[in-house]
Formats: C-alpha cells, sequence, structure tokens
C-alpha cells in the first residue's frame, strides 16, 4: 500500500482508535458502504476487489467519502487486489460481492488462507454459505471457518465513483445464520461494534436462504419493465415507477410460493410486505403501499439493462435453487417457474444450467433437500 498522503493523515488522525482487524471483499455498493461505515468507527479494514482497474483510485489515496445516512472521509487501512494480502490474518471477512461470484471466490479463498476467520456472506441469496463452504473444501478439505450468510444486504446504497458512495438506509433487524444455525446470537457478538445492532440472530439458515428477499423484489419488475430499461432516452425509478399495483401483486404470488417453501420445510419465515415494515419501519396494507412509502427507495435509479444483478445473480442463485427445493417438495412453483423461463428465453441463457445446482451445494447426489434443510 502507498504511503498515505498529508490530506489522509489528517482525516486519520480525526477517527476512533482502531478496533477489529476486517476484511470486505469487494469493491461494488455494499462493500464501499460497510468499508467506509467500519473504518469510521475504527475497524482496520482491508478492502479487496478482484479488478484493480476498480480501486485504482483507492489505493492511491485510500479514502472513501460517504454520504446520506453514514457521512465522513474514511480511511481504509489496506486496499489491494492481492488475495493471500487481503486474507493474511483478519478476524471476520465479509463478502459482499455479487452472489453468482461466490462458488469461484470460495475456491479461490480455500487455496490461500493460512487461518480461519469469521467469513460472512453479505447476502448468501440462496444457500449460499452451503456452496461457499461446499466449494472452499474441494480445493482445502482441511480448513473449517465458521461460515455465515445475511438474509439481505445491510446498506440501501449506490456507488456514484470508485471512492464515493451515498448510503440511502442502514437496514434494521437483517437476520444471519451459520450453516448449522446453532450459534447465531455469539456470532453477532463477535461482529464489530457499530454492527452488532443492526443483526438479529436467525433460527435457522431455513430464514436467511428462503427468507432471501432480493429474489423476489428484484427479477419481474425488471423483466416486466424491458422496454423502459432498454430505452436509450428514459431515466426511471425501479420501485417508484417500476412497481406499479398489477406488477406488486405478480410479486405477491411469487411471494406466496417462497413461503409455502420454508413452511414445508419447518421454518415458517415472514412475508417481503412484513420483511419490509420491519426492516425500514413503513407502513401500508398492500406490499404496494409499504414500497411507495419506503422513502430510501425515493431515489434509487431502474438498472439500464437487463445484463443486471437483477436478472444475471437473483434468480441463478435465487430463484433457481428456490423453484428446485420447492419441486422437490412437490410445490407446483408456477409463478418462479414463469420468471425464470422468460428470463431464459429474453437472455438467451439457461438460468436453470446455469444455476446454483442444490446437489452440487450439499456436496451428494442421493439425498433429497427435504434431509438436508430440515
Amino acid at each position: 500500500m502507498k504511503t498515505l498522503s498529508k490530506t489522509c493523515q489528517q482525516v486519520k488522525q480525526k477517527g476512533s482508535v482502531s478496533g477489529m482487524r476486517i476484511t470486505v471483499i469487494g469493491a461494488g455498493n455494499s462493500g464501499l458502504a460497510m468499508a467506509a461505515h467500519l473504518s469510521l468507527h475504527g475497524d482496520e479494514v482491508t478492502l479487496w476487489n478482484r479488478t484493480r482497474a476498480h480501486i485504482e483510485p483507492l489505493i492511491d489515496q485510500p479514502i472513501i467519502h460517504c454520504s446520506g445516512s453514514i457521512e465522513g472521509a474514511a480511511v481504509i487501512a489496506h486496499v489491494t487486489d492481492d488475495l493471500a494480502e487481503a486474507l493474511a490474518n483478519p478476524a471476520i471477512v465479509f463478502v459482499t460481492t455479487p452472489a453468482f461470484s461466490h462458488k469461484l471466490l470460495a475456491q479461490q479463498m480455500g487455496a490461500v488462507l493460512t487461518t480461519e476467520p469469521i467469513i460472512i456472506l453479505n447476502p448468501g441469496r440462496t444457500f449460499g454459505a452451503l456452496e461457499f463452504r461446499h466449494e472452499m473444501k474441494q480445493v482445502n478439505a482441511g480448513i473449517n471457518p465458521l461460515i455465515a450468510e445475511t438474509q439481505t444486504i445491510l446498506y440501501t446504497c449506490r456507488k456514484q465513483a470508485p471512492n464515493r458512495v451515498e448510503v440511502y438506509a442502514l437496514k434494521n433487524d437483517v437476520l444471519l445464520s451459520t450453516i448449522e444455525g446453532t450459534n447465531n446470537e455469539a456470532l453477532i457478538g463477535k461482529m464489530p461494534l457499530c454492527l452488532q445492532d443492526k443483526f438479529i440472530p436467525a433460527s435457522s439458515m431455513i430464514e436467511t436462504s428462503i427468507g432471501n428477499v432480493g429474489m423476489i423484489m428484484h427479477c419481474a419488475p425488471i423483466l416486466f419493465n424491458t422496454g423502459w430499461v432498454e430505452a436509450t432516452d428514459v431515466d426511471f425509478y425501479y420501485y417508484r415507477q417500476g412497481i406499479s399495483p398489477t406488477v406488486a401483486l405478480f410479486i405477491e404470488k411469487m411471494d406466496q410460493e417462497r413461503l409455502a417453501v420454508a413452511t414445508l420445510l419447518g421454518h415458517p419465515i415472514e412475508s417481503a410486505m412484513e420483511w419490509m415494515k420491519r426492516t425500514y419501519h413503513v407502513p401500508g396494507e398492500t406490499l404496494y403501499d409499504v414500497i411507495q412509502n419506503n422513502h430510501a427507495y425515493d431515489l434509487i435509479a431502474a438498472p439500464t439493462s437487463l445484463f443486471h444483478r437483477y436478472v444475471t445473480e437473483d434468480i441463478p442463485t435465487g430463484l433457481v435453487p428456490l423453484e428446485a427445493v420447492g419441486k422437490e417438495l412437490g410445490l407446483p412453483m408456477k409463478h418462479i417457474g414463469l420468471i425464470i423461463d422468460l428470463a431464459s428465453t429474453m437472455l438467451d441463457i439457461d438460468f436453470r444450467k446455469e444455476g446454483r445446482n442444490l446437489q452440487d451445494v450439499i456436496g451428494q447426489t442421493n439425498i433429497s433437500p427435504r434431509k438436508i434443510l430440515i
């Protein structure tokens, strides 16, 4: 890492005393927000990103400028594209990359880890922690770090530049679970102090994996608004304008299928509407009402391409494994299946083939998901 500039040194002196050694994997929207948040609260943060060009300004001057719900110029202790360097000796590793990168990342981390830090996927999407453990052990069978996943991303935010992020909101009561789900409360107690009141322990990984609301909120609206998404002369707000009452009703039908899967697995979960009320403290009688009343969504712009994580992440690592488990349990999964079919046809990608395969995740081919997940 290059020597801090005079400006950096001045900002650093204003910060609190360094706390935990944390590595944040990924310098995208939530990665920048998390690295800045932790650094501003005195933790020693290493920020890693696969593509060096995306973090070059931060390597030259490691300051992230935050605005919105988090304000300040955060000095990052170390910024690198060297994974072995980033994983030298952290207490906790927060993975903030899109879930479609988890498989390869787990293999790469397994190859260079020499210690066993806590690894938390933010979020895991559907069965992310299971996949991460399985893939890591393929390259390093002797390693056994504690791996956990969150239900959703902690930060509602957008990256404005390589060194600038706007945080619209910090979510409250984000569910967290390890694979076994037996030591979740203790895990939260081991997290950085500024995050401990943001998470709550789930009773099971079902609550974080099947409780993955991103796949419900993201996939259908972007596909139903394809004309607007691809229009070169139109910008629109994703939640405000992209989710009409009819679109919201379809999302609720998808959500009912998700809830049915969780119920059959023995761990009933909250609906997308209940989740939003709890997380953002907003009122409303319907999902559409709650979305419109959520001011954290006011300025979130819609994607400008279908090749966006709302499709390329949330379908293969969210809806595909959810549909597979639902069908294994005897559910028709009609509405979720329709969205997978629509995305596969429109993008000419077989998302079921390319997506997260549950049998690969659990590492066995002759055991049902029901036996693994209940």
